[in-house]
């Protein structure tokens, strides 16, 4: 007679941000399945419904991460419904084609609210549920916060600055029980190049031209990213901070 083990993240309260595409919305559903009450957050309420109906542990909150008071509002919106927060994953972000030649105030700025000031807010109101639960955060990064990228420096910049955040809030916060982590695709089939004003045309392009350079010969796909996102938040790898799992085929090394 055989009894199932228990779901690793039962019972356990996680909030996704970009929850209604891409890597958001396959981490909210990966969470779902893996036994937690998720809050989906993102802009599109539509969207973010077609998410919600893919299991019914996820919840929606649609709002710009980025308004004034949301990160108060998120937080707040799982701790009343649940109780507690186990997991913050900062998914949200932008992308950028901006040489610099063609450089421009406003989507730097932009970025940088975007990529990191908004993370940052939500894991400063995150952190004292975090603390009692003795939970995780998980930043989404990129292969490019760590390699140059031509016409994308800012975009990288702000992934670069991720990766310093979570090793920094790894070492400021190991001595109270919380882990912070980040993982950093590479090339992945998602929506956020058509997002930065790419013709399908040219996002095909690039897609043919990334697939050229990685070792595997393979772009990822969401689920990829979210496998890895749960793997990092596991409970049971309570050894494991401050690092940058790189989930790119390869590409980082050439």
């Amino acid at each position: 007679m055989s009894s199932s083990a228990p779901l690793p993240f039962s019972n356990r309260v996680a909030i996704v941000t970009g929850a209604g595409s891409g890597i958001g919305r396959a981490t909210a559903v990966a969470l779902a399945e893996s036994g937690a009450h998720v809050l989906g957050v993102g802009r599109r309420r539509d969207a973010l419904e077609q998410t919600a109906r893919v299991h019914s542990s996820i919840e929606i909150l649609p709002l710009d991460i980025c308004a004034e008071g949301a990160a108060a509002n998120i937080i707040s919106t799982a701790v009343e419904q649940w109780g507690r927060l186990d997991l913050l994953v900062n998914n949200a972000g932008a992308t950028a084609v901006m040489p610099l030649a063609e450089t421009d105030r406003s989507v730097i700025t932009n970025l940088f609210e975007l990529n990191v000031t908004a993370p940052s807010l939500l894991a400063h109101a995150a952190l004292p549920y975090l603390r009692e639960s003795g939970g995780s955060i998980v930043n989404v990064s990129s292969t490019y916060g760590h390699r140059p990228l031509a016409s994308g420096a800012h975009y990288a910049a702000t992934k670069g600055a991720i990766e310093q955040l979570t090793r920094s809030w790894a070492l400021e916060l190991a001595p109270e029980g919380v882990r912070v982590n980040a993982v950093a695709p590479g090339p992945t089939k998602t929506d956020v190049l058509t997002a930065a004003g790419l013709s399908k045309d040219m996002v095909d392009e690039m897609y043919t031209y990334e697939r050229g350079r990685i070792p595997t010969g393979r772009i990822g796909d969401p689920v990829d990213i979210a496998d890895w996102i749960l793997r990092i938040a596991d409970p049971r790898g309570a050894n494991a901070t401050g690092q940058v799992f790189t989930v790119d085929g390869g590409l980082e090394l050439i």
